[in-house]
């Protein structure tokens, strides 16, 4: 196939972080007006690849050529002068500036007053407008981003991308806070930009979304590549198959439980502000998974947080076993045997400059501690390699930085976290979001 058939072309990529080779030596060829879908299990490598493209990591080996033309993409400002963009899995906008200032940041529109610049609010509003409705967005410029949902953030980050012009749009996991409404507007959006040319590298754990929308697919495992394929020639067995090196037969446990007792009993909860949930009433069995569907922006998380005590109510009682109780914050939760895996595993979860064990035993440090008030050390690192071990989390160690893993291994040390509690009632708010069929 000749150079001039491919937009971009990653060679020979390799990374070693400390006690893990992260890539080892992969390539992919992505073709311009394609949507190029990236798969793999969880520490794959997926992310760490896409990251090295953007700048945000440097390559110990290997190179990266658009149009034909080897590159240097030594940071962010750099990829984005080539015109690639990334719409990264964890989001992070500025909550307390407005949607058009978090679009145009860096890049603001300005004039001259006196020869001094400033700001040029009115072109930026503009030009805000014009962009949201040729993606048809409805979406207010003016709003803060903290008063908007995780959806509404979305959009704004592909919005955002596509401001840059660019040629190279990496999308990670970017359907997974939308509706199935808003996952179709974000399709109809990329097939607009696939017939302009642009090319889309899309990372996904959604097998039937990369075959509704991909043109092609490579699947990496363990740092290395496993193959590229077209679309058309693949299944969700075959994906399945090729990603985590197995057929996968049973991907639920059957149901063998018998549901007991109501240890759980939630009755009229209705929260003290507008638009938010009225008269919610449910029960909880022992035994039993209970459930809650709806809509980005039913109140279900709402709801579950209250529950917890981390949202007020101003009605309602809540019952656990045949004690009402009142639970007026996380600490008296806990105590009553409550725990939540909470939705945002980056704003409300992990404590990302701290290692694996310390995410670990957070929610459980008073329990390590022993007559004297010294913490057993001992008992601590015995838990945590346990954990790791049961939960099959990919990690050097230990003492490995959270923030050195992949999102779906960070969400399984949460997990694990809440696990080492031993909770009686265990609250998980999209608990997969980011996870493998794995």
């Amino acid at each position: 196939m000749g150079e001039s058939e491919y937009l971009l072309r990653l060679k020979n990529i390799s990374k070693h972080f400390p006690g893990v080779q992260a890539l080892d030596d992969v390539s992919i060829d992505i073709r311009p007006g394609s949507v190029h879908a990236l798969m793999g299990e969880n520490g794959a490598g997926k992310s760490t690849l896409m990251r090295c493209l953007f700048g945000l990591y440097h390559a110990d080996a290997g190179q990266i050529e658009m149009d034909g033309e080897i590159v240097q993409i030594p940071n962010s400002r750099a990829a984005a002068e080539l015109g690639i963009a990334m719409i990264h899995q964890e989001l992070h906008p500025i909550p307390y500036r407005s949607v058009m200032e978090n679009i145009w940041l860096g890049r603001f529109p300005e004039r001259r007053i006196l020869g001094i610049p400033f700001v040029d609010h009115k072109q930026m509003l503009k030009n805000t407008q014009e962009l949201l409705r040729g993606l048809n967005m409805e979406i207010d410029p003016k709003i803060a981003v903290r008063f908007v949902s995780v959806s509404t953030v979305q959009s704004m980050e592909i919005a955002r991308a596509v401001s840059y012009d660019a040629r190279v749009i990496i999308m990670d996991e970017p359907t997974s806070s939308l509706t199935e409404r808003e996952v179709d507007h974000l399709f109809s959006i990329i097939r607009d930009l696939r017939s302009r040319g642009v090319a889309i590298i899309y990372i996904s754990h959604k097998m039937s979304e990369i075959l509704k929308i991909s043109d092609e697919v490579t699947i990496m495992r363990d740092g290395r590549k496993v193959g590229t394929w077209a679309a058309g020639d693949l299944t969700i067995d075959l994906i399945i198959s090729r990603m985590v090196g197995r057929d996968m037969d049973n991907w639920f446990p059957e149901k063998t439980n018998h549901p007991g007792e109501v240890v759980l009993r939630v009755d009229g909860f209705s929260s003290p502000f507008p638009r938010c949930f009225k008269d919610a009433s449910f029960e909880l069995r022992r035994g039993e998974i209970l459930g809650f569907g709806g809509l980005v922006g039913a109140q279900r998380t709402e709801l579950l947080e209250a529950v917890f005590g981390l949202r007020s109510r101003d009605q309602g009682v809540l019952s656990i076993g045949e004690n009402e109780v009142m639970i007026k914050n996380t600490g008296v939760a806990k105590k009553n045997g409550l725990a939540l895996l909470t939705e945002d595993r980056r704003g409300t979860g992990i404590f990302p400059i701290l290692s694996v064990q310390d995410n670990l035993l957070m929610a459980n440090w008073a329990s390590y501690k022993g007559r004297t008030g010294l913490l057993d050390k001992k008992r601590m690192r015995a838990d945590a390699r346990h954990s790791i071990e049961r939960l099959r989390i990919k990690t050097p160690g230990a003492s490995t930085l959270i923030r050195n893993l992949s999102g779906g291994n960070q969400q399984k040390v949460l997990f694990a976290r809440w696990l080492l509690t031993n909770p009686d009632i265990l609250i998980l708010d999209e608990p997969t979001r980011g996870i493998d069929v794995g």
